[in-house]
């Protein structure tokens, strides 16, 4: 066998196997005890619902997962920029860092009614903020951190050696910073997805997953809501498993 292939396998049967071993005590579990569906529903009456509203599931999703998108964009971009600032200004680091540190601590469901009232309740703006506030915060710091772990002597060396100052960007500071920020970027990411979808439970359109699950679940429709608990799962999975691609492509490219 080849042997990427074999690594690949022994990283993803494991964990296959005790999913499909959990799936299938669960699904002995809940009739044999009597579980209640609004307790926990069986797995095969939430395939049925996933079968029967994959259509909904999927658009919900990306509604949902549209708004995490562009909240991660966001704080990305804003994070990364005040970053840059920080390392190269103490008087901006000194600024930003309990404003930062105010941010960081922002409950959701307390910003939440303030930026429905300021963006409207029929517009998805509110949400791709939270989004964006979220995912700011680990993106900055963790960006700040890899900014920082070039030392001066490093710097100084390429100086000496007549490297200009794009080079040194290019070939100390941009290496440096890259492996820091995607650790902030993984944590941002599933950050973006679950404020967007709690964002979603105070307010706005009702086109996203949360408005799902609560009008399944009010319906008592309790195997439809863990369908879309479900869509939600599958999405944080993806945002997440899409930037550790990502992380891997532009290290091995920096290398």
């Amino acid at each position: 066998m080849n042997p990427g292939v074999e690594a690949v396998l022994k990283r993803v049967l494991p964990p296959l196997a005790l999913l499909v071993f959990g799936i299938a005590l669960v699904q002995v579990l809940v009739p044999a005890l009597g579980i209640p569906p609004f307790v926990l529903a069986s797995p095969a009456a939430i395939w049925d619902e996933i079968v029967a509203y994959l259509p909904a599931i999927a658009s919900a999703t990306l509604v949902t997962g549209l708004n995490a998108l562009w909240g991660l964009l966001l704080g990305s971009v804003i994070g990364i920029a005040l970053a840059v600032l920080a390392s190269r200004t103490k008087v901006i680091d000194g600024m930003l860092a309990p404003i930062v540190a105010a941010i960081a601590v922002v409950p959701i469901v307390a910003l939440a009614p303030v930026l429905y009232t300021m963006f409207g309740s029929t517009s998805e703006t509110a949400r791709v903020l939270i989004a964006g506030i979220a995912a700011f915060v680990p993106i900055f710091l963790n960006t700040l951190r890899g900014l920082r772990q070039v030392r001066p002597v490093q710097r100084d060396l390429l100086r000496a050696l007549a490297a200009t100052p794009g080079q040194v960007i290019r070939s100390l500071t941009i290496p440096a910073a890259l492996p820091h920020f995607f650790t902030g970027l993984r944590v941002a990411s599933s950050l973006a997805v679950i404020s967007a979808l709690v964002a979603e439970y105070f307010g706005g359109p009702r086109q996203g997953l949360a408005a799902a699950i609560t009008t399944a679940a009010a319906n008592s429709a309790y195997a439809r809501a863990w369908a879309f608990v479900l869509g939600a799962i599958v999405l944080g999975l993806a945002f997440f498993l899409i930037t550790s691609l990502i992380e891997r492509a532009f290290l091995r490219f920096a290398r």
